[in-house]
Parts: structure tokens; sequence; C-alpha cells
């Protein structure tokens, strides 16, 4: 059975329901973490054609919460926007409500978009940062101060390995995980004193419905098939292997150990030995 050295702490996950994001939820609660899990649903108008997003169904965020409930602690979930400071305040106040505090936030919900920086779409640019970067700030600014108060937490972003390496058609991803690192580095100085640590996390391709959407439009844009581009991928990967989601889900988990408490400002790569 796995250590539950979480068993008196509160969790707040970002993209809880699906991919990364839900693996790490799954991993928070089997060490006795209650978790609060909030995703953008599905609904008319959220897809963005060209940006790489999975956005869960009502079934599939109950799934995730009866995944979460069945490692013997409590679950709650929402709606949610990271673009929107009301939505971010509401899905915080969500998980006070039910736990009484946030002690561990993982900001794992992201978006991507491929296009050079020539004929880049504005409104595209500015939904990448304002998701993966801004959404960042947004949850974070909401949980720090808490912890700080209560002399503990933990924060674990979920960056990329785009943070470190550019990409000719990846300005606002890269840009966007780029600018996760910087906050993270600030946010870990910010705490530290005080018994918060924050770190992030750089994955390299991992399983997701995310990574899948992606390849699907390189695919498209190449006129391939996925499983060929991802055959190439596997190829270049030094073990060999994409990087499933529970590999990042038992790092962030570690991560919050009260042993763990002297990482702090790091950003990890897992991706098997790979740059990107």
């Amino acid at each position: 059975m796995t250590e539950r050295y979480l068993e008196t702490r509160a969790a707040l996950v970002t993209g809880g329901a699906t991919g990364q994001g839900h693996a790490i939820a799954l991993a928070l609660a089997a060490r006795g973490c209650d978790v609060a899990i909030g995703s953008r649903l599905s609904g008319e108008g959220r897809a963005v054609p060209g940006v790489h997003a999975h956005f869960p169904t009502q079934e599939e965020m109950a799934r995730a919460l009866r995944a979460i409930e069945a490692q013997g602690v409590r679950a709650i979930g929402a709606d949610h926007d990271l673009r929107s400071n009301e939505s971010c305040a509401a899905l915080y106040q969500v998980a006070v409500d039910a736990f009484g505090k946030v002690d561990i936030l993982c900001n794992a919900a992201g978006v991507a978009y491929e296009h050079p920086i020539c004929g880049h779409d504005d409104e595209i640019w500015h939904r990448v940062i304002d998701v993966n970067l801004n959404g960042c700030y947004r949850m974070t600014k909401l949980a720090l101060p808490g912890m700080i108060e209560r002399g503990w937490g933990r924060i674990v972003n979920i960056a990329s390995t785009a943070g470190n390496i550019g990409e000719a058609i990846n300005g606002a991803y890269c840009a966007s995980k780029a600018g996760i690192l910087g906050l993270t580095r600030c946010v870990a100085l910010e705490g530290a004193s005080h018994g918060v640590t924050c770190n992030a996390i750089n994955p390299g391709y991992v399983e997701t419905g995310m990574m899948r959407a992606a390849l699907d439009t390189q695919a498209k844009r190449e006129g391939r098939g996925v499983d060929a581009i991802l055959a190439e991928i596997v190829a270049s990967y030094p073990q060999k292997r994409t990087i499933p989601p529970a590999e990042i889900a038992a790092l962030a988990a570690f991560l919050c150990r009260d042993e763990a408490r002297g990482i702090n400002m790091s950003d990890i790569d897992v991706a098997g030995g790979s740059l990107w």
C-alpha cells in the first residue's frame, strides 16, 4: 500500500479531470490527500481551431472524482476557466469550503498552439499565455497567502521541456512555459522562509489526449499518419518510449513530502533523457 503521508493535507489540481492533472490528483489521493480538481469542461465555443487542448465532459469529470474518492479521500470538482479571475477565485473557494484550506497547489492545466511568429494570430497568442502562464499566476496568488500563514505549502507547476528549449513553430507555447519557470523561481523565494516550496516539472512527450491532438494536427499538416510521427518520437528518445502520466504524478507527489522541503526553486525534466 502507498504510504499515506498526506493524510492531513488538502490539494487543488487544475486540469485534474484528465491527463497529467488527473494522474497527479490520483497520486495525491493515494497518499491520503483530499483533492479538489478544476477543468474546463466541453461546451459550445470552447474549442478553438488549431489550439491543442482537451475539454473533458461532465461524465469524465464525474469518473475522475469517483476514482479519487476510491482512494478513501474526499474529492470535489468544478468547471474552471483559467483565463478568468472570477472562475479561479470560485474554484479556490470550492476547495476551501470543502476542506478548510489548500495545502498543495498543482498547476497542471494548459493548452498549446503551433505556428511561426510570422503571421501568428494575436488572439491565440494571448490565449496561450493567458491560460498557461497567467492561469498559473492567478491560482498561485490565491493559494500562496494561506500556505504562508499556516507555515506549510507545496506548489508544483507543470511546465515543459519547451520552457528551456525553443522550436520555430512553438513561440507561444515556449514563451508561456519559460514564463512559468521564471514565476516558479520567484514564488519559491517568496515562500522559502515560511515552509512553502515551489517547483516545476518539465515533461517531454507524455501520453495524454492533448499530445494526441498535437500529433493529429502535425499529421494533417505534413500529410502523414499519427502512428508514424509517434514512432519517430519514440525512436528519438534515449529510452525509446514516451512518458506515462503516472511518472509525472509520482514526482509531483514526492515533491509534497516533508522530506522534500530542500527541493525548492527547481525545474526537473522528466523526458527520458531527451531535451524536448
